[in-house]
């Protein structure tokens, strides 16, 4: 595993055409933009675990009739 370290809009670069850029760091947690084609998928873990295993992905409700 490569480990870097960034700072606020500070970015990675994968390959040409995948940019990552630290877009806020407060506490614990770090919010990224991904800018990537739209053939690249572009899952959070929880989700892409929830799709290899076949899992339906329910959206929320919104509250609204």
């Amino acid at each position: 595993m490569l480990i870097l370290t960034r700072n606020t809009d500070e970015s990675i670069v994968i390959e040409e055409d995948i940019r990552i850029t630290i877009i806020d760091i407060k506490g614990g947690q770090v919010r990224l933009g991904i800018d990537a084609p739209r053939h690249v998928a572009v899952h959070r873990q929880e989700i892409y675990e929830r799709i290899k295993a076949g899992v339906p992905l329910v959206p929320k409700a919104t509250g609204l009739p």
